[in-house]
């Protein structure tokens, strides 16, 4: 074949290229540039699961949680990471937000590993430090917690509200004495010799609630789903399948490391245990047992937490495809 022969073959080959690009449907993920959902959707990506699936993931890296919002609602992404009681909070409030399940991995209460507190109820009169702010999830639950242990823990300690890099530095500096923090920070906080003393998985069931249902997930619009199902479930399988590969093989971890942010190789071990034990089952979310949440929930948050919602909104959950 001539120069001219292989140039025009080339031109055939790229024009092919270029129509089968232009029919595969773009999914704009707006996530914390940080955050460790990137470990899943960088796996998507490397591994072609997107593609695998019918569709061209793109991700877009913002600084916080409200900037995604901003960039989901005013059209700039099509899928973001929250948690499903914002999503009920919006569904109430007019906007059809569906929810995908992501991770039901929490964070918990942490103390030194030399502390001499052994239980919730040994906090009082404590300092504390906590990620979020008052009304964070994980805070409300342990509160529900402690009152059951006969412990006001919101009246009857200290309380330091700060992002979680903050009280992670915190409680290792040991300048308080308990620290509630998102489940990598925790696991890095366990990597470097403190203890966990209660998750917030284990404070649920106690309270009754199912430690298995998962908090986090991608949210995408109703219209969304309404107009392209195959891409929404395009995503929900490509996440499943990034899942079912991170939870076996080692190999796609020592790949996703320089990304995870680790120290060592007790850290690396101890976020890599911690994802694989917040990936959910496969199947639909228990809506019974989220209901039971959601109304706990609105007992101690109120409309401040979730607005309008007081009951689970229908439609929260992506159901299985009829």
């Amino acid at each position: 074949m001539g120069f001219f022969g292989r140039l025009a073959a080339a031109a055939v080959v790229s024009l092919s290229a270029v129509a089968v690009s232009a029919e595969t449907p773009v999914l704009r993920a707006s996530v914390l540039e940080f955050g460790t959902v990137n470990w899943e959707l960088d796996t998507i990506g490397h591994y072609g699961l997107d593609a695998d699936h019918g569709f061209d993931l793109q991700v877009q890296g913002v600084a916080g949680g409200s900037a995604a919002q901003v960039a989901f609602q005013g059209g700039e992404a099509d899928v973001i990471v929250s948690d499903w009681l914002w999503v009920a909070r919006q569904r109430a409030a007019g906007k059809d937000y569906v929810f995908i399940p992501y991770s039901k991995a929490v964070g918990g209460v942490i103390v030194a590993g030399d502390s001499d507190i052994g239980s919730i109820t040994d906090l009082a009169g404590e300092k504390i430090g906590i990620a979020g702010g008052p009304l964070d999830k994980s805070w409300l639950i342990l509160q529900a917690y402690a009152a059951q242990q006969g412990l006001d823990l919101a009246g009857e300690t200290e309380q330091v509200y700060g992002a979680p890099p903050l009280i992670f530095k915190t409680a290792l500096d040991g300048d308080i004495a308990g620290a509630i923090n998102y489940w990598h920070f925790m696991a890095k906080m366990e990597a470097a010799g403190m203890r966990r003393l209660i998750s917030v998985a284990e404070a649920a069931e106690a309270l009754g609630l199912d430690p298995d249902t998962p908090l986090l997930g991608y949210v995408v619009k109703g219209e969304l789903l309404e107009a392209q199902p195959d891409l929404v479930r395009g995503l929900a399988d490509a996440s499943r399948a990034a899942k079912d590969l991170l939870a076996e093989d080692d190999a796609a971890w020592d790949r996703l490391r320089p990304r995870m942010r680790v120290d060592n190789d007790t850290q690396f071990e101890a976020l890599k245990a911690g994802f694989r034990e917040g990936i959910p089952e496969a199947g639909p979310v228990d809506e019974a047992a989220a209901a039971r949440m959601l109304e706990l929930m609105v007992d101690l948050g109120g409309p401040e937490l979730l607005g309008e919602a007081t009951t689970l909104p229908e439609g929260t959950f992506l159901q299985p495809a009829s």
